[in-house]
């Protein structure tokens, strides 16, 4: 079996981090070989860059600045982790991939949607995730749920609904890659959600095979 790439996406707090377990289990009880990974991060670059963007409120970076260094780690993410394991035939999990540039820099903070997609083209050729897991919830509703540990998650509740807008505008417009799941529901629901999903792309894919 080729490897498949699995991305998850949503606004802080609406439980990407849980969904992500989710799906690393069940990809285990299928006995999928998987790599489990994050943007921005991933790599020794790409972690010293979340530090700066995330976590250091001192140095002060502008959207343009801050769309390119997404960018910056994206590459070596791709380059180090991502296409090498797809390559093994392994499936990679990640927490956020372009989709949350396009809604945290591009809906969040006003980059033009086009700047972003020459990036995306020129950064990532071709590749685009295989399934991704929209984590949806009301912005006033997962901003109860967080301990405010990084800049994005300090941002106003208006900036998070316009992620949350162009998060849903592209599920709408691929709804084949995308799928919803209600991250404000009991993690019973969300689990079955997320292995219903999961469970079902892996079938597809065993009779494609």
């Amino acid at each position: 079996m080729k490897g498949k790439f699995l991305t998850l996406e949503g606004i802080d707090g609406a439980g990407k981090s849980t969904a992500l377990r989710f799906v690393s289990d069940c990809l285990d009880r299928h006995g999928i070989r998987h790599t489990v990974t994050r943007e921005p991060g991933g790599t020794r670059l790409g972690e010293a860059l979340r530090d700066i963007m995330l976590h250091d409120a001192a140095t002060a970076v502008c959207a343009e600045a801050e769309t390119l260094l997404m960018f910056a780690a994206r590459a070596q993410h791709l380059n180090e982790v991502i296409r090498p394991a797809l390559a093994r035939g392994e499936w990679v999990v990640c927490d956020r991939f372009t989709d949350a540039t396009y809604a945290y820099q591009g809906g969040g903070r006003g980059v033009a949607a086009a700047r972003i997609a020459a990036l995306e083209s020129w950064t990532q050729g071709g590749l685009r995730p295989h399934l991704t897991l929209l984590m949806d919830m009301e912005p006033a509703a997962a901003g109860r749920r967080i301990k405010a540990a990084d800049l994005f998650e300090r941002e106003s509740s208006q900036f998070m609904r316009r992620v949350r807008h162009v998060y849903r505008e592209r599920q709408q417009a691929a709804p084949a890659r995308f799928h919803l799941v209600d991250g404000a529901q009991e993690l019973p629901a969300v689990r079955a959600r997320v292995e219903q999903v999961i469970g079902g792309f892996i079938g597809q894919v065993r009779e494609a095979a």
